[in-house]
This record gives C-alpha cells, sequence and structure tokens, in this order.
C-alpha cells in the first residue's frame, strides 16, 4: 500500500514543526534540525504514481545501500507540500524540478542539488527535457495563423498549468507567454500572477497538480491548451505522427495506459510549442541530511554501478514505466547550484 503524506500535510498548514515523528528528522528543543536514522525521501505528484514504485524502491535501495540506514518514501498530491517538507527539516532528499529546486534554496539556503540526470552524452551540457503546450488534434488548425502555430490564438482560452512551482508545467511556459503578450498594447502590463486566474489573457485557468493531471485537463476537455512536459508523460503516450519533441507531432494515449490516462486512452493531442527545460535534480536539506551522507549519496548515485543499472535507468526499448530511460550514456552527475541560474533569471 502506498504511504501517504498526511504528516507532512499537516505541517504545511500548521508552517511550524511541533510534534515529533518518530519515522522522520524531528527538530532538537532548540528548533534546530537533527540528523537521524532514517532518510525521508519525499516525491513530487509527477513521480508518486504506483507505476513508479520500482523506479522509487531501487533508487530507495542505493540510498539505503550508501547510508546504511532506513528509507522512507513520502509521497504527495501537491507540489508545495513536497518543497515545503524539504525547506520545513522534514526531509532528507527530494526528487525535484528545477524551479522547485530554486523556490526551496531560498527558503533554505541548507537545500542543494546532490546530482542531476544527464542527457544522451553522459555530461550536463545536453541535460535537458522539454515543456510542451499541446491543443487537441482536432482543434489544432484553431491554433494556427499562415500556416504555423501561434501564441496570439491562446487569448481567451481555457488553460491548464501543472503547478505554479512547476519548472516546465509553469514557469518555462509563462515566461514564453509573456514575452509574447507583454509586446502587444492590449496586454503590456500583464503579469506572471495573471495568468494564474482567468482574467486578462485566459478565460479560465486549471492547475493539474501534476503534469498527468495538466494533460488530463486538456484531453479530457477541460482545457483547450495546456502545458506539461514529455518525459512525465512519456510511459502513457506514444508518436502517433511525426517526431519526439517537434512542433506539430501527435501524439496517442495508448490503449494500456495506467491511471490516470486511462480514461482518456486512445485520445490525440498535437505539440504547438516545444521548450528545453534543464533537467530535474535530487536535492538535500544539508542540516537534517548531513555532509557525511550527502558525500555518500553522491558517490553511490554518480557511480558506474548505478549508471549501469537496469533498474534505475531502464533500456530505451524496455515497455515498463520508469523514471529515467537509457538512450545512450544517461547517468547521474553532480551539479552546483549555479547550475540553475538560467531558470533563476526566468524570475
Amino acid at each position: 500500500m502506498k504511504k501517504t503524506l498526511t504528516r507532512f500535510g499537516v505541517l504545511l498548514l500548521l508552517a511550524v514543526f511541533a510534534v515529533g515523528c518518530s519515522e522522520g528528522n524531528a527538530s532538537s528543543e532548540e528548533g534546530k534540525a537533527e540528523v537521524d536514522d532514517v532518510i525521508d525521501v519525499v516525491w513530487y505528484p509527477n513521480e508518486s504514481g504506483e507505476d513508479l514504485k520500482s523506479s522509487r524502491d531501487e533508487i530507495g535501495k542505493v540510498i539505503a545501500d550508501a547510508t546504511g540506514k532506513e528509507v522512507e518514501h513520502h509521497l504527495t498530491t501537491d507540489y508545495a507540500i513536497a518543497i515545503e517538507t524539504l525547506v520545513n527539516n522534514n526531509a532528507d532528499v527530494a526528487f525535484m524540478g528545477a524551479q522547485g529546486y530554486i523556490e526551496a534554496n531560498e527558503n533554505n539556503d541548507a537545500v542543494q542539488p546532490i546530482v542531476v540526470p544527464t542527457g544522451p552524452s553522459g555530461t550536463l551540457d545536453d541535460a535537458v527535457y522539454h515543456s510542451w503546450l499541446a491543443v487537441n488534434v482536432d482543434d489544432q488548425e484553431n491554433y494556427k495563423q499562415d500556416g504555423e502555430y501561434s501564441l496570439d490564438t491562446i487569448a481567451d482560452k481555457k488553460f491548464s498549468f501543472v503547478s505554479n512551482s512547476s519548472t516546465s508545467g509553469f514557469k518555462v511556459p509563462s515566461a514564453g507567454i509573456l514575452s509574447h503578450f507583454t509586446e502587444q498594447e492590449e496586454y503590456k502590463d500583464l503579469t506572471e500572477e495573471d495568468l494564474m486566474e482567468g482574467g486578462p489573457l485566459f478565460s479560465q485557468v486549471l492547475f493539474g497538480n501534476s503534469h498527468q493531471g495538466s494533460a488530463v485537463n486538456l484531453l479530457d476537455g477541460n482545457a483547450d491548451v495546456a502545458a506539461f512536459c514529455d518525459t512525465c508523460v512519456e510511459n502513457y503516450v506514444e508518436v502517433a505522427e511525426g517526431e519526439e519533441n517537434e512542433v506539430g507531432s501527435i501524439y496517442k494515449v495508448k490503449d494500456d495506459a495506467e491511471q490516470p490516462f486511462n480514461k482518456v486512452a486512445g485520445k490525440e493531442f498535437t505539440l504547438m510549442s516545444v521548450t528545453p527545460v534543464l533537467n530535474a535534480p535530487f536535492a538535500a536539506n544539508m542540516d537534517t541530511l548531513g555532509e557525511e551522507d550527502f558525500k555518500k549519496l553522491q558517490e553511490a548515485l554518480t557511480s558506474d554501478e548505478v549508471a549501469n543499472n537496469e533498474g534505475i535507468f531502464v533500456p530505451e526499448d524496455d515497455e515498463q514505466s520508469a523514471l529515467f530511460f537509457k538512450t545512450d550514456k544517461e547517468r547521474f552527475a553532480p551539479a552546483e547550484d549555479d547550475w540553475f541560474d538560467p531558470i533563476r533569471e526566468l524570475q
């Protein structure tokens, strides 16, 4: 049975960690974080599905073997809970998008990156995934001007983001939308906050709370346009026409897709915008994890053993769901805080 994040949800509402809990990190009498014998790993909603349990468990095994400590996985249904859990010293490690990491680091400078999955080169030079703007395939002509997709056509539409803490599901697409529309007199004062609600630009704004949820908002007709990323839906969809990550390509939901895509199996969408985004890091709260375990985790995760572990980097042609796939030389690599500056500059 999947663990829930009830304890952490309560902490978020209270905004204070007032009650100790034996299975997680506790605060000392002075309110300072303590290193204990459990590594608490918190996961975003995108990675909390049952279909990704084998990936989470394999990574948890690496963490346990490296540190000699018990690993507890905590699944979430909300980005904010995952971020606040790490910030407020109630988790040791999180897998989070670049924007979520930046928010966590801004609120607690003890939050630092451990590793980032590389690109096919095995380096951080091509460590990117892709932010999509997608529309239903039957409506695609409504989003073109002179035969080309145009952002002008999304005005007054129902739009779905992922979460305002999502890099590829909010921060990157909103930056592109603002850059485009603020050049126009009608929208010159448009702000990021305006994009979070129906009003100056969109007729309605929805948040899917996960990339999967945002995609389903589109496919079930609740949204006209949706932002979500390639890697978070790749286990559920396949290219029906065109090439991967190309504007105009059409994707189809697999007939045997698991929740939440099972209710929209067979439906198709097309990409009207594709933007590269920096890969998501595993981050640590250095106050609760400790320098010693940080070094152990970084060494273990960047090892050849992990790079060649097919339970973590699943072969590209394998049909099982996974967090990471191996197309060439993918592995984990260390990253410094300033590697995420390009996303910071979108503020």
